[in-house]
């Protein structure tokens, strides 16, 4: 299956531009993207009370898309993942927010921190870098009215 992959990627490489290749049992996609491509981690939340959450690692990713792109991307991308439950693919995910980003400190929070929401909370309609993510950034992705509900009360339910 690979093999045919091949010639492709010889040719991307010449070209001087970086590949994505997401790849599943069953499911490959070459996306290209630009020569400044960074690694990603979309930490995917399902439950802040039960801390349930999924790490998905992408790998050459193009900082000047708008995190609209990205999220649509990463959208389309979560329920064709084998490694995942079902409940993490089925999941109504709409928003984006820095968790950590490279050579900084870590927040004490196992999930995500509850402050700084206007800094960290990705803007859909600005560009990845523009709203603060770089190379090897962690990225948590939610639904917005779970995490509102669990910042109200935000208790652990174990």
């Amino acid at each position: 299956m690979w093999k045919d992959c091949v010639p492709i990627l010889q040719k991307v490489c010449e070209e001087n531009t970086a590949a994505l290749l997401c790849q599943d049992i069953g499911y490959s996609e070459l996306i290209l993207m630009s020569a400044e491509s960074s690694t990603i981690t979309v930490r995917l939340v399902r439950s802040f009370e039960h801390r349930n959450f999924r790490p998905v690692v992408y790998h050459g990713v193009n900082l000047d898309q708008t995190v609209k792109q990205f999220m649509n991307f990463v959208q389309k991308d979560v329920p064709s993942r084998t490694g995942l439950p079902p409940p993490f693919k089925n999941y109504k995910y709409d928003t984006m927010k820095i968790i950590h980003q490279a050579h900084k400190s870590k927040t004490g929070e196992l999930i995500v921190s509850l402050e700084d929401d206007d800094k960290l909370i990705l803007k859909e309609d600005s560009t990845l870098k523009a709203a603060g993510v770089a190379n090897e950034t962690e990225l948590a992705f939610f639904c917005e009215e779970d995490y509102r509900n669990y910042k109200a009360n935000p208790v652990s339910a174990w």
